[in-house]
């Protein structure tokens, strides 16, 4: 046996050995932990962090930069604080705070990084990074609301219409309804999803408890909405970062459907629990605070996540240009894309002059204002008609809803005024007793059961009897008899004459006449 070694050979393998070496330097930025507080870690040694990146402790729980001071960085964590002790190492990921987006996610429940948390394994298919905080499109990207996005309410629908891209509040006192008024717009979108238009739906839940965000999900499911619906859930239990994060999470989704040219709808249930979060982390870093003790910049944590929502510009050339565009969506964006955002805010006690609610206010293009002593009456969506408005809606609204619900706000907010009057049962002149006939007449026709949206053209339809006072020869406790009567007739009888016709946007002399024929044949029914 020959032990002579061939030099040539041995070269060649020592050649090969070397290519395979990695010459350049593995550089990481590693800091310590010096102090840990309630979600908040203090850290030294990343001088060259940045605002918003995300960083790793060596358990392998995540943390974003908040603070950046002269000797040290303060980071909020997204796990539990007490797996995390002084002197543990950090890196830097060199990572702005983000999550990965794709179809795939609809019909799924995540938190705030994109995990999933419903059991069912992992997010398939394509994603796209899209970043937590993100600059909102400039005013050359964006166009008029011009789109109706229908909620099913004929309360909504009638007198405080939303449109696609518009920023609506949902406001009330705990318990009268808010989140329900939201649910039942994820509802209503199911027929545009079946008929190939459809408005994705993204529901944040901010700070509740785990059982009642389950309820949520299996009503939808039952409902059949989940098909067109993402949850991002933060529950009580779940770290203040997380519910601070949570809406951003929201936002980027929806941002991903309305930079694709698709219709986005974002829920945020609610924004107090988000600010309480913030004010959380804010003191634990020290912050200065300010009224009721938030933070100075709270107005700002608020309007820069709702500015995010907008109708993206038609014109394909401008559309391509926005600015602050994710490089994930370079080359695939379209243009007349929206994100529509209700978010939802609870006031204590009816207390709509707080921080926080006339914050939200004055963000939003327009509130839907619910009252506990409605609630209570049984006039269910508990809407108070004098205080809620909505200042772009109009211009989304259907031809014929705007014909028939014209007057409908005004006539209800006169109503209410009046009402006080019937108390003292004294005699009323003609015109009063009309008003006030017609405005309980309606306040029964605007009320609805919970998860039953109707489609717009039975609004308009229903509500023309409202507004043209075809309910006279009625008492006002049969207006649910009628109305259900009305609508069954319609169904079987008028499909093509009436209800197609109202859909397209047409109120001629022969539609209303045939309308008032069936409210006069149900009138005689109902007696």
């Amino acid at each position: 046996m020959s032990t002579d070694i061939k030099v040539s050979e041995v070269s060649k393998i020592l050649k090969m050995q070397l290519d395979g070496i990695d010459t350049k330097l593995a550089f990481e930025e590693v800091g310590t932990v010096l102090q840990v507080s309630d979600g908040v870690a203090r850290i030294y040694g990343l001088s060259n962090a940045e605002a918003n990146e995300l960083l790793e402790f060596e358990d392998g729980t995540m943390g974003v930069v908040m603070n950046l001071e002269a000797d040290n960085v303060g980071a909020v964590l997204l796990g539990a604080t007490d797996r995390i002790k002084e002197g543990h190492s950090v890196k830097r990921t060199g990572k702005i705070a983000s999550i990965n987006v794709g179809e795939a996610m609809l019909g799924r429940v995540i938190d705030p990084l994109g995990e999933p948390i419903d059991g069912n394994g992992a997010i398939a298919g394509e994603r796209f990074l899209m970043p937590l905080e993100r600059k909102a499109p400039g005013v050359i990207f964006r166009q008029p609301v011009n789109q109706p996005l229908q909620t099913g309410l004929k309360a909504v629908d009638a007198m405080i219409p939303i449109g696609r891209g518009q920023r609506e509040l949902i406001i009330g006192d705990r318990q009268t309804g808010k989140t329900a008024v939201a649910i039942d717009a994820i509802i209503n979108q199911r027929e545009g999803y079946l008929n190939g238009d459809p408005i994705y739906c993204i529901y944040v839940a901010i700070g509740q408890k785990g059982s009642t965000v389950a309820a949520i999900v299996n009503t939808l499911k039952e409902k059949g909405a989940m098909d067109y619906t993402v949850v991002v859930s933060a529950t009580a239990s779940d770290p203040a970062a997380m519910q601070y994060f949570a809406p951003f999470a929201g936002a980027a989704i929806g941002e991903y459907f309305r930079d694709t040219g698709r219709h986005a709808l974002v829920i945020y249930d609610d924004l107090s629990k988000q600010a309480v979060a913030y004010r959380e982390v804010s003191l634990i870093l020290r912050r200065p605070s300010g009224r009721e003790a938030y933070p100075g910049d709270v107005f700002y944590l608020h309007s820069r996540l709702l500015e995010r929502s907008a109708k993206i510009i038609q014109r394909q050339e401008v559309a391509e240009k926005m600015n602050d565009l994710p490089q994930s969506l370079k080359g695939k964006v379209k243009g007349g894309g929206s994100l529509t955002a209700l978010p939802i805010i609870e006031t204590q006690a009816g207390d709509i002059a707080a921080y926080i609610p006339t914050n939200v206010i004055s963000i939003t293009d327009g509130q839907i204002f619910l009252e506990n002593d409605l609630f209570n009456q049984g006039v269910r969506p508990a809407i108070n008609v004098g205080i809620s408005v909505s200042r772009v809606g109009g211009n989304a609204q259907i031809k014929t809803m705007k014909k028939v619900a014209g007057t409908l706000k005004i006539d209800q907010a006169q109503y209410r005024e009046l009402e006080a009057f019937t108390k003292f049962g004294g005699d009323l002149d003609p015109v009063t007793a009309f008003t006030i006939d017609k405005g309980q007449k309606n306040t029964q026709l605007l009320i609805q059961p919970q998860y039953s949206p109707i489609p717009v053209e039975k609004q308009v339809a229903i509500l023309y009897c409202g507004t043209q006072g075809l309910l006279r020869n009625i008492k006002a406790n049969q207006v649910h008899e009628f109305e259900k009567t009305f609508l069954e007739i319609l169904e079987t009888r008028h499909k093509q004459d009436i209800l197609e016709p109202l859909k397209k946007g047409v109120l001629d002399d022969s539609v209303t006449a045939l309308l008032k024929q069936v409210a006069e044949e149900v009138s005689k029914m109902v007696k």
